[in-house]
Order: structure tokens, then sequence, then C-alpha cells
């Protein structure tokens, strides 16, 4: 998650701007016969501004200052800017990173020379752009060679004062204004009392870089400071950090180049756009012998575009990253809020100078740099500490921890939320340098310490040569730990040792006692509970579900039985089936409420989502609530802050807070209702009203503001959503910086589902009563619903914890593991609201094809209060039920609504072209209704041609294949009848997520071959072996599904049969869930190297990724096609699902063709298009569905629900229940045998698609489907359009890809992807076994030596084997016996058949033994190591994941998740770290003989 910031590209790109308009128009909303227009009228422009501050004023100018921006002329060295869909804000970053470090600060020149090999092999972590010459990044940061600068500037006639008297660093400037820069730098500098020595050119060599980076060359200007005379050491570090930031924020001007890598009196960075390699080449200082150092920190980086920055370049000031920010902008926003509290004693009034904290345009990695340094310098935090702030282990739910440090952890959560994502962390201010790990282990991180009293540490092992006899200690860094080394009191400090310093060096646990808690709170109100403050009760006839506000507030009959009746009775959300195909918000005229325009994003590729079940030990909804105390002064001021268990409140809660005045606090109630006769311009005005409210009482010293829609419906007043008024209000007072001088709470009737409550914490409550939905549930006990013996308190607690439950599953999404980090962090994008609703309450947002206004959410608003108080029927009085989840007559509309079931299976049984006709009219005329495409047509203006000359159906069909619909999820029956069906057209099946017995893919009859030609491989590795993957045409990489992103799939107990269970090596009748995250991808590197492992498995297999579309998915693909991704799935969030919760299937992901869009965009601009294929996928019906998803960018098209209703699926949506009438998704024999579907029909139904397709071809003048591919031109936004979707603006979608970047090759898969397998050691490996596989021998044993470089080894053995010999492996009596030294690359012996034995004297990275199935695998120590095994790491995370078969011995630890999803390898191993599970014997202490052979423990 990494915003903008200018970085190259060797092309001119056009400039589209992307700005939105948006009109206002009337709108027709349903039910309109009920609808009174004259309190909603057309609103007024006028706006009145709110203390002379930051209301619409600010908005129109943010606008305005955006547009500005975009038609700035584009620099040399600056990449392409927002454009299309492509928004460089959504870009990521992920890479290598290591330091070497000498413990007593001795310097010399080796530390660089072993940095540089440290560095150039970890090549494999970083990428090239489009020229594969230019790499994503990369650096060194070293202390400051002071004999080389020396030497250097006496050339120039200068004396350098001693080591330790200047500050120094390297700017990145351009010939045509680096004197004027480097002049106004000067008078900076001396304004601050500090005298620029010299400046040096920096030497380097051109002929070292890519042709990219040579476009973006800066003039690379090193800088020397002299330390005033009798300033101490500290001072003057202060006051170089002062001049870096002052002259960041001041010296920047349109049209100049200006960074500054670094400054300081310690230490200095070397970095650019370079491979790992080219640095050293680059920068001749780096070769100068005397360039001695004592520490060497250096990283390699892999962005996701082509395009990435010298500037963007690791190391930075202070750290260098492997990782991603997931809270980033809730940091950035909190982090400016809290400039209206910070003080400092060390800055007074210059403080305001060092602001904006985080400078602009910045990435996660800088923006976090930026805070880092910042509580260093301006408060009297160490960097350790101050690390240890920001990135805090999981202390809430370790009862091992100190109680000390845990209180340490708790004071430092009231000051700051953590920086919460997947991260190693990397840092160094000269004195100290160390890592931290994330809390929850998300990136490996290993480290030696030798007896030079050397410490390496490194993303991988074998980066560093050493002699095994000279290594002390070989260990990795542990969840939320911290390494570090003091050079200035020469010793390794070990966590423990460190963070009980930290903890003991304050009070800590004594200013703990003045928190507040609730119990406190009710305690001392006792007394206070005025009899008058009872709440209103409504009469008998208007409780329970004849409440007329449940109708005012957007409830509906499918709201109260789906989902909150499950959520009272079971305290869980409910499940669903069968994907969401009603309308989007921006379509729908049942008035949906805010919620619903808001799509929660999710992490795929770049970051991993977290289990948020089996690794709940990290997760936690503890959160404070209550105003922040200066952030700069430590102090127990910073714990008067009420702590929340979770952020739901029960109604004596809210109320009792509403009038708490224990300890000096006073809360303000805004009231956000106003009379409906004051019509959209009041709803407007309320929120204006309730923006000045809230800041005149944080100004009048207020605590508390409670925002409350309780007089909604009392005395003819309408409510304001409780959204859009919490919205604005926070960035309102974000903007005047007195956000962190009170908490919010939002009391309302509208919020009820678990997405609402995510909402509004995302976009600034701290605490939510939603009141509605307790007296809901409470009439309904009353009413014999709910079970009468239960109390209110229970009500409380079950619906609380349903939603804990739900929102933990929804920041798990998103790979956030703190509720205090997913508040005001803004998780979603909108999907249909205009710019200025957007600018005014949801600044921040991505919201990309305009959409409502606020005046047209304030009639809707309006009208529903009209439905409930207006003209009184009998009708009006029962609650409605527009059928948002299930079909009804009358409601919503549904693409896959009855009449059109009927037709297309009338039209594929017996080939009625009639019915299909009918078919695609109700379809297309739901489309219209329901999705983005129904808002565009072809153009017809075209000259049309015969369609005897276009392409034959026939050929077209070879473009389509079934979903990934797993067998378990599907019957048997149904699934094969997809595979022969798709085997006889030409197209591809695939298999899904669980697996595919072999006797499907050995010795099938051509005709009617069941075998499926994709093989998915899934997180939860089902069925997953080199037999497998050996008999596949495509291998698909499912990173997310379209019906529930970021979730796992889940196969109830009751389904797995014995046949599945055999099929997925696992139990009859044991539930199976995927975890959300492969293990093996918690980054972009890491699905690089699962891309590569499977090519290494099966050489001719094409490589697929499956992802979902979001904001950013173009960018994430271009990322997956430079990690050499020959496929790309774009699954729309209307995709099926055998089971999700609810909230899952309606909320998370966008509509493919915004996501088809953005990818062919993206990869066209990074000329990568012609790498990979792309293919759509979601609720594809008609041809109009298949071309306009062409037009968008796709070459080949995805059908699942379409195939299951042309074998008889009538949408029950009871897939989940295993109770399908039809024999389809169930396992159940008796329904089975009531499956009636053939391959011949759904052959019929996809050569009448084609035959569509060909006539609308035909009507375009198109002969070759590849001509579509991309041609938005013949697309217009449609003449005929509903009055609320004519406020959308689908230019961005339309926009030509090729007009990004003319002249690119956009014919996918023309240009193959170099994997370089040609340079494997298994070549080896393979022409050695040829005398067992010709039958010569017997056995065959192989000797070599390793290095990490080499990944994946003997997986392509492994393919042979299978090739040969199938599931069995080597048959008895047959066998290769490798014997290795060295370390081993990742995913050593991955995949390894049976037959096949590798012992290696050494260690391993990640991956080890991971899809192991039937063979051996023994790893131990070097004979001549000093140190005891079981105290000793030997390899890395997540081995043997999703292993079936074979043995593993390991003398020595395991790190993370060891024996993950392993479903039958024996292992022993003598410890493991974090989350290691399933079917592992474990052994632990030294008891096992060093030269133990492997025959003795088979």
């Amino acid at each position: 998650m990494a915003p903008t910031i200018i970085d190259n590209c060797e092309f001119e790109c056009a400039t589209v701007e992307a700005t939105t308009t948006t009109t206002t128009s009337a709108i027709t909303i349903g039910y309109s016969d009920h609808f009174d227009s004259s309190a909603i009228g057309s609103s007024g422009d006028n706006f009145e501004e709110s203390n002379e501050l930051h209301l619409k004023g600010q908005q129109d100018q943010d606008v305005q200052e955006e547009e500005q921006q975009q038609k700035q002329q584009q620099m040399p060295w600056e990449a392409p800017g927002k454009q299309g869909l492509y928004d460089p804000q959504n870009e990521h970053e992920a890479c290598g990173v290591g330091f070497i470090v000498a413990i007593d600060g001795k310097r010399s020149h080796k530390i660089l020379r072993d940095a540089q090999t440290l560095s150039e092999r970890m090549n494999h972590r970083g990428a090239c752009a489009c020229d594969n010459d230019t790499g994503d990044g990369a650096g060194v940061l070293a202390s400051i060679p002071h004999g080389l600068y020396s030497k250097a500037l006496a050339k120039q006639g200068v004396t350098l004062p001693e080591l330790g008297d200047y500050a120094t660093g390297i700017f990145y400037l351009d010939e045509a204004q680096h004197a004027a820069a480097e002049n106004e730098f000067d008078d900076l500098a001396k304004s601050l009392g500090l005298e620029v020595i010299a400046w040096r050119t920096v030497p380097s060599n051109q002929s070292a870089i890519g042709v990219v980076a040579r476009k973006s060359e800066p003039l690379s200007r090193q800088v020397f400071v002299r330390r005033p005379a009798g300033s101490d050491e500290k001072t003057f570090e202060r006051q170089v950090f002062v001049l870096r930031k002052r002259a960041s924020h001041e010296l920047i001007k349109p049209g100049r180049r200006f960074y500054i890598c670094s400054l300081s009196d310690r230490t200095v960075v070397y970095k650019g756009l370079f491979t790992s390699d080219q640095l050293w080449d680059y920068y001749t200082d780096l070769k100068d012998p005397e360039f001695e150092t004592y520490l060497a920190l250096v990283h390699t980086r892999f962005s996701t575009n082509t395009f990435p920055s010298w500037e963007r370049a690791h190391p930075l000031r202070v750290l260098a990253h492997n990782g991603e920010i997931n809270t980033l902008r809730g940091n950035v926003n909190l982090m400016k809020a809290r400039e209206g509290v910070m003080q400092s004693d060390l800055f007074g009034d210059q403080l305001k100078k060092l602001y904006p904290v985080v400078e602009p345009n910045l990435s996660d990695s800088g923006s976090f740099d930026c805070v880092l340094e910042f509580l260093t310098m301006a408060s009297d935090r160490s960097l350790p500490e101050s690390v240890m702030t920001m990135v805090p282990e999981a202390w809430q739910n370790d009862k091992t921890m100190p109680q000390e440090k845990r209180d340490f952890y708790q004071w430092a959560a009231c000051v700051m939320e953590p920086w919460d994502g997947p991260a190693l962390i990397s840092f160094t201010d000269g004195r100290y340098i160390g890592a931290v790990l994330d809390r929850n282990g998300l990136r490996p991180s290993r480290f030696y310490v030798t007896k030079e009293n050397v410490l390496v540490m490194a993303s991988e092992v074998g980066v560093y040569d050493v002699d095994p006899s000279q290594v002390t200690l070989k260990s990795r860094l542990k969840p939320g730990r911290m390494l570090l080394v003091d050079t200035k009191e020469k010793k390794l400090i070990q966590d423990i040792e460190l963070k009980a310093k930290i903890a003991k060096s304050r009070p800590h646990s004594e200013w703990l006692q003045q928190k507040i808690t609730l119990d406190e709170i009710r305690n001392a109100n006792v007394l206070n509970t005025p009899p008058v403050d009872e709440l209103a009760k409504l009469p008998a006839s208007q409780r329970g579900i004849f409440d007329p506000r449940l109708s005012l507030f957007g409830y509906s009959t499918e709201t109260v039985n789906m989902l909150l009746i499950p959520m009272f009775k079971n305290k869980k959300e409910a499940l669903g089936s069968m994907g969401n195909d009603a309308p989007l918000a921006c379509l729908s005229n049942f008035q949906p409420i805010p919620y619903e325009y808001f799509k929660q994003l999710f992490a795929q590729v770049t970051n991993p989502p977290i289990d948020p079940f089996r690794e709940k030990v990290v997760m936690s909804m503890q959160c404070p609530l209550g105003p922040e105390a200066n952030l700069l002064q430590p102090s127990a001021q910073q714990v008067h802050r009420i702590w929340l268990t979770n952020p739901i409140l029960s109604i004596p809660d809210t109320q009792l807070l509403k009038r708490n005045t224990h300890r000096g606090w006073r809360t303000k109630v805004l009231d956000i209702t106003f009379q409906y006769n004051e019509g959209v311009q009041g709803y407007i005005d309320a929120i204006d009203r309730v923006c000045r409210e809230g800041y005149a009482a944080a100004q009048a010293g207020y605590q508390l503001l409670v925002i409350s829609d309780r007089g909604a419906g009392i005395d003819g007043k309408v409510a304001v959503s409780a959204l859009l008024a919490l919205g604005a209000l926070h960035h309102h007072l974000i903007e005047t910086l007195q956000r962190m001088k009170v908490g919010i709470v939002v009391e309302t009737a509208e919020a009820r589902e678990v997405h609402h409550i995510c909402v509004l914490l995302g976009y600034g409550a701290d605490a939510i009563c939603p009141y509605l939905a307790f007296e809901l549930a409470q009439a309904l006990r009353d009413d014999g619903v709910i079970a009468p013996e239960v109390n209110d308190k229970q009500i409380y607690a079950a619906y609380a914890q349903a939603i804990d439950t739900g929102i933990a599953k929804v920041m798990a999404k998103m790979g956030i593991s703190t509720l205090q980090s997913y508040k005001s962090a803004q998780i979603f994008e909108a999907v249909g609201l205009g710019s200025d609703l957007v600018a005014k309450c949801f600044r921040g947002t991505q919201s990309r094809i305009g959409g409502v206004t606020l005046e047209i959410l304030a009639k809707e608003g309006l009208q529903r209060y009209q439905l409930t108080y207006g003209k009184a029927t009998p009708d009006s009085r029962i609650l409605r039920n527009p059928g948002q989840y299930h079909w009804r007559h009358g409601g919503e509309a549904h693409i896959n609504e009855p009449s059109s079931i009927g037709s297309l299976q009338e039209a594929a049984v017996n080939k009625n072209l009639d019915a299909f006709e009918a078919f695609k009219k109700t379809t297309l005329d739901s489309v219209k209704k329901c999705a983005l495409r129904g808002q565009l047509e072809f153009v017809t203006d075209r000259q049309s041609i015969d369609i005897s000359e276009v392409e034959p159906a026939s050929e077209i069909v070879k473009r389509f294949a079934t979903g990934a619909m797993s067998f378990g999820s599907i019957s048997l029956e149904a699934h094969q009848t997809l595979s022969i069906t798709m085997n006889r057209i030409g197209g591809k099946s695939n298999t899904g997520e669980g697996g595919e017995d072999s006797d499907r893919y050995l010795n099938q009859d051509p005709n009617n071959s069941r075998r499926s030609a994709i093989k998915q491989v899934a997180s939860g590795r089902f069925g997953v072996t080199a037999s497998y993957l050996a008999n596949a045409d495509d291998l698909q990489i499912k990173m997310a599904q379209g019906a529930k992103p970021g979730e796992g799939g889940e196969l109830p107990g009751y389904k797995v049969t014995k046949d599945i269970a055999k099929t997925r090596k696992s139990v009859p009748g044991v539930g199976l869930i995927s975890p959300p995250p492969h293990h093996d991808i918690y980054s972009i590197e890491d699905l690089a190297e699962l891309i590569y492992d499977l090519k290494c498995s099966n050489p001719n297999a094409r490589i697929s990724v499956k992802l979902v579309s979001e904001v950013g998915v173009g960018v994430v693909a271009s990322g997956v096609a430079k990690g050499k991704a020959e496929h790309i799935v774009i699954s729309g969030h209307d995709g099926g699902t055998g089971a999700s919760s609810w909230t899952g299937i309606k909320n998370a992901g966008l509509p493919w063709e915004l996501g088809v869009a953005e990818t062919h965009q993206v990869l066209v601009l990074n000329n990568l298009r012609s790498r990979v294929i792309v293919q759509a996928d979601g609720q594809l019906r008609t041809g109009f569905d298949v071309v306009v998803a062409a037009l968008l960018g796709a070459d080949e098209f995805g059908f699942s629900t379409a195939p299951l209703i042309v074998m008889g699926c009538t949408m029950m949506r009871k897939c989940h229940l295993n109770t399908c009438p039809v024999g389809i998704a169930t396992q159940d024999p008796e329904l089975r045998k009531k499956f009636t579907g053939k391959p011949e029909h759904v052959i019929n139904f996809f050569f009448m698609l084609a035959e569509d397709i060909r006539k609308i071809m035909a009507g375009l003048g198109i002969r070759k489907f590849q001509d579509l591919i991309g041609r938005t031109d013949l697309l217009r936004v449609a003449s005929q359009r509903d009055a609320k979707a004519s406020n959308l603006d689908l230019k961005l979608l339309l926009q030509p890809a090729l007009e990004l970047r003319p002249g690119t090759n956009i014919v996918g898969g023309s240009v193959k992807q170099d994997f370089q397998l040609e340079k494997r050691s298994d070549n080896e490996l393979i022409a050695k076994a040829q005398q067992i596989f010709s039958g010569a021998d017997d056995n065959v044993t192989v000797k070599m030596r390793i290095h990490n470089e080499e990944r994946a080894f003997c997986s392509t053995l492994s393919y042979h084997i299978a090739c040969k010999y199938g599931e069995a492996g080597l048959p008895a009596g047959k066998s290769i016996d490798i014997f290795l030294e060295g370390s081993a690359g990742q995913s050593f012996c991955a995949f390894l058949a049976r037959g096949v034995n590798v012992t290696l004297k050494g260690d391993a990275n990640d991956y080890v033994g991971k899809g192991l199935c039937g063979g051996n695998v023994v790893i131990m120590p070097q004979d001549t190591v000093p140190f005891e095994s079981h105290l000793n790491v030997i390899v890395g995370n997540v081995c043997l994941y999703g292993a079936t078969e074979g043995t593993a011995y390991f003398r020595g630890i395991a790190s993370e998740r060891f024996c993950v999803r392993n479903s039958g390898v024996t292992a022993v191993v003598e410890g493991v770290g974090d989350h290691g599970y399933d079917a592992v014997l474990l052994t632990t202490g030294s008891t096992w003989p060093r030269d133990l052979p492997l025959a003795t423990v088979t």
C-alpha cells in the first residue's frame, strides 16, 4: 500500500484528467406512489462556512489542487501520474533486506564487500523493469567513510573536520537547477546556525545501469555541513534533522528535482534505480578500499510497476523496510491530527516548521521513516523505543508476557495506534542497528553471529560466506521481537533484555492505574441516574417487527430474519451461498443506505490476509476512547482515556457516557436530526451544523462527542445518515487539528450489520451503539422469537460477540490485526459516490466512477421517511422486503431471475434458439439494472460485415473456461460433466481447490476425458502432489475468490465423503477450511517464488494467478506479470461460492468491469500486456457480456453460474446446507441421483453463446476475436439510462489503453516469460536419473554443494518421475540419493516424489518440503559447528506446507508455521516457532545422535 511518489519511465505518457463530474438530476425511487416531493426540493448552492475553516471551500480547493497537479507537465524523472484507472497511490513494493555489523564498532572495508555479496545473493528477491536491465531499486546505508571523504575533499582544496564534527548526505538534483537549489540550501543552513563546508559531485559510472534508469538519472551531489562550535552531539543531530526536514518542505518547487537521500553525522546512504549488483558498479566510492565502515544495511526492491524511482529505493534515512503498512491512511491522518496537541520542549515554537510530520506523496515506508525519525528526534525516546511504540508485539492475548512489558505496551497503545501490517523493518541511527518483525511474523528474518564479533541479518541464509566452525549462533527474528546491536556499548542486546530496560525506564505500571474503565464509570454514576432520563417506550403496536423506525432506517424482513436473528441466537453471522447478483447501490432504486456504496478492500499478493481463527492470538478488539495527550511528552496524562474491550456499547452504557462527569469528563451530544419539511437543504445544513458544533465542543474542552439520531421519527424529524455526519465531522476535526482532543461515539439506529459497523469504524468512530438492533432483539424476545429467558445483558453480549467476530474477519482480510489500527484507516473503495460528496465526508477514499451526490442521498433519506410516516396504507405498516438477497417479484432486480433461468435451461437442453433469445432479452434487462456493463452499449457507426467472415464459433469457444468449483463444493457428476464438456470443445475446466483424483487424468478416453486442464493451487493445498501438478495445462494460483476475497474456502464435514477425503488427502467427515492466506505468499516476491516453483514442477504448464477486482488490482497484476505469471484471472465481486458470510458476499470486491479495464490499462502502461493472457470471470451470460469484457481488455472468459444453471441449478442458494434439490451442490447420495445435466447441454450453451458473439462482431465489423481486445472505442455510455445511473462517470472505464502508451504490443502471451530453467541444478539430476528411468540402474547417488540462489531444488526431477511413474513415484527398489552441503534456497525439495532421498548438511530457507509427496528429507548442521543444534535455527518459515507423504528430519529449530496443512508426512524437529500445527511429531532436546543415518529412522 504505497501512495504516490515521482517515479520514472522511459516513455512519454498522455495524461488523462481523472476528475469526476457529476450532475444532480431527479431520480425515480421504488414505491414512488407513496412519495410526497414537496419536502424534497432541489437544494440551493449556498453553503455556510464553519469555524472560518475547511468545509466546502476547502473541498473545492482540494479538487482544484488535484486537477492542477494532474495538468502539470511531467518531468523526465517522473513516472506517469494518475490517468485512466491507473493511480500511483495504489503502488506496492516488497524486497530483500539485510545488514552486517561489527558489534564492537570496528571499521573495515571487508564489511562493505560482505554487504555487496549479501545484496547480490538476494537479487532474485528484487525485480526488473520492462527493459529487463533496470532494477526496481537497491541501496546501502553505511557509517561515514571519513578517510575517503577527507581525501576527496582535499582534492577540492577543502579540509574536512574530524569525524563527528560534520554531517553529510547525498542529494538527487537536476543539472538545470542544482546550483540554485544548493544556494538556497546553504542559506537555509546559515539561518539555522549551520555552515555548509562544501558540495561534491558523487562519482558514478553511468554505463553500469539500465536504459530506463539512465533516462531518469539524477545529478548526485553530496553536501558537508559543519558542527557549530560548542554544540554537543545530540544538539547537532537535531539541528541537522531540522535542516533536512525544512529543506524537504521549503526547497521543493515545480520542475525542480530535489530529494535528500540522507543527512546525518553518522551514516550515509547510496541508493538508486539498480539491480543489487549494479549498485556496486555505479557508485565508484563503494569500490574504494578506503571506504571503511562498521555497519552496512542493504536493500533490494520489488515494485509492482516497471517505472519505479531513484527516490523510492531503500534504505531511507533511518530504515529499510520489507513489508507493507496496511493502516497507512489512518496512521497518516491521525499523525496530522496530532499536530493540534503536540508540544516539544526541544523545539518550542519551531515545532510547527517541521509539519507535516509525514511529507506529501511518500510510500508507506517513507511515511513510517518520517514518523520514526520524528519520534526519536522530537521526544526523549530512543530509536528502539520509538520502534516498539510503532510496531508493538501482540501483547493483548499473551499471558506469558512480563507485566512490566505488557504495561508499557498498553501505555504506548494510549499514545499511538500501531502501524499494522506485515513488516521486517531494519533500522539504524549509526549507533544502534537492529530489526523488528511484525506481530505475526509475516516476513523472513534470519541471522548469524560469528566468533569475529560480526552479526549478519538477512531475509535469507546463505547470503554471507563464513566457515561453519566460526558461527556461534544461528537464529531468526521472532514475531514482534527486536534484534539490536549497540555499537557504542559494543554488545548484542537480545529482545528480553532490551524491552525490559525500556519498560522499566518510566513508571508505566503506575501510570496505568489512571486509565478509565466502563466499570469505573458505572460505579461512579450509580447515584447519578435521574429518572427523567428514561428512554421513551414505543406503544406495543409499534414494537418489534412493527417498529416504524425499521422502515425509516432501511431495514427489511431479510435484514431481520437472515442477518440479525442469527446473530442474537447463535452469536455469529449467518452464511449464504451463490454470490451476489443484486444491483450495485448506485443502480438501486430502493433507497440503499450510504454504507452499501462502500466495498471492503482486501489483501492479495502484496500482503497476506490473516487467519483470524487459527491465529487469533494476534488479533485484538481492545482500544482506548477519548482525547490523546501530547505524543512527545511521555506522562500519566496519556492514559486518561476510557479503555474498551470492544467497540460495541450497550444502550445503558451509552446513556451513561452521555451524562458522564466522572473525573471531570464532559460529553456533548450532537443531534443529527432535522425537520422533515426542511427538505434536502435541511439535510445538508444538518451535516454542517454537526461539524460546527463538534468543533466548538472540542475547543470548549469536551472529551466525548456522541453523534445521535435518537430523535428520528419524533415530531416530524428525520435523521442524516450517521455515516455521512461522522465522516464529515471526523475529517473536519482532522483539518482543524481538533480530532485528537475528543473521542467520537455513534449512537444510531442505522447501523446493524457487520459491514455497517466496519464502515463507521473505518471513518472515525471510536465506539458504536446500534440501539435499534438491540431494541428489536428485546421485542423479539418478548414475542418469543428469541428465547424468553435471555436477558438484556445476554442480548448485548451475543450481538457484540457476533460483531467482534465479523470485524475480525473483515480486518483480517486486509491483514490488520488490531481494531485500534483499523479505526480511521478507511480501508474501503466507494462505488458510485460523487467526488464532491467524497471530498466532504470521506476524503482520501477512491471513488473512480463518480456517482450520487449528497442531494440524492438526502432525497433517498427523506423518501424513506415519507414511506414510513407519509400516506398511511395497510401495506405501509408492513416491513418491506425488496429482495436484496433472494429475488422477489416487484423488488430488486437480480441477474439470475426465474424467467431467465427457465429460458436458459430450455435453450440448452433442447437447442431452442427462441428460448435463447428470450434468455438474452431478460438477462440484458437485468444487467442494465444491476451491473456497470449495463450502462454501456456498442457504437452504431461501424460498417457491418457478413457473419460468414467472422472467426468460427469452434475457435471462439477455445477462449472459454469453467470456473474453479471444487469436487466437494459440487458433486462428482457435476464436476465431471464440466470437464468432459470443456475437453470436447477445446476449452478448459478447472479442478477448483479440492484436487483431482489421478484416475481422472490418466488413461482417459479422448471423447469423454474427465481431466481438468486447469489444476488449481489454493491455500489449503488439497491434493497438490507432483503428479497432480505434472498433469496440468494450466497451474492456477488462487489468490482470492470473487464471492469472498480475503477468506478461505470451507467444506463442512458432512460434505467430506470417503472419495473426497481420498482426493484431498484428508479424513472423511472432518471439515476442511482453507486458511485465508497462502502461507507461502506473504508478499509479491513470495508469489514470484511460488510461480517459479510451479514452473519448475511442470515446465510445460502455463502459470496462472487468480485475482479479484478491487482498486489497484491493475497494479497488483503488473507485479504479478513481473513475477513471471503467464495468465491472470480477474474475478468480479459477483462470483459464486459454496459458503460464506453475507458480509463477504455482499460487501467485498468490485465489478469485473473495473478490474479488467484497470488491469489492461496498467499492463499496457507498463509494457507488460504482451507477457500475460487476461481472463474475465463473474456472472458472464450473454454475447454482450463477453464482448464488453473483451473490449475492456480480456482475452479469455470464465463461466461458473451459467453452466450450473444449464445443468439444472435453480438458484435455491442452499449450497452450504448440502440439500441441493438437483444434485449439483451436494454430496448426499440420494440427492445426487437427481442430477440430470449432460455435457451436450453445456456444449449447446457455449456454442449458442459463441454464435451470439459472432453476430455482435459482424455488427461491429470485426473478423478476428483478437481484434476486439482492448477496443474501448467500440463502446459508449448507453443513451438510455436510469436517472440515478446517469450520475455515473464511466470515462475512466472507457479510457483507450493504447493512448496511455502508444505502440505497445497488447497480444496477450505473445512475449514469453523467461524462467531461465536451463540454469537449474535439476538438469544435472535429471541427466543422472536417466539411468534409473531407462532401467539401467536401480540407484543413483549424487553429491553437490548448494547455495541460496538454487531454489525449488529437486522439483523438476520430481516432475519427470511423476510423468513416468505417476502418483506412486519411483518403483520399490529404485532410489535417488542426494547428499548436499551449504545453504539451500527457498522451496528446497518442494513436491519431492517418492524414491528421492535428500540429505543436506548446512541450513535452508523458507518452504522446505512444501508439497512433499513421498520423498525423504534430512537437514543437519555441518560437522564442524560449535553450537548445540537444539538452540539454533536450521530451516525457515512454512516448512512442509501442504505435504502429503514422506519423512522429514530437521536437527535444529524450525521457524514459524511449521507443518501447516500437513496431511501425512512424519516430521521430527527440535523446536518450532509460532503457529506450528497439523499432525506434527515434535521432539525437543539434543538427544538425536549427531550422525544418525536416514535408514535407522525411517
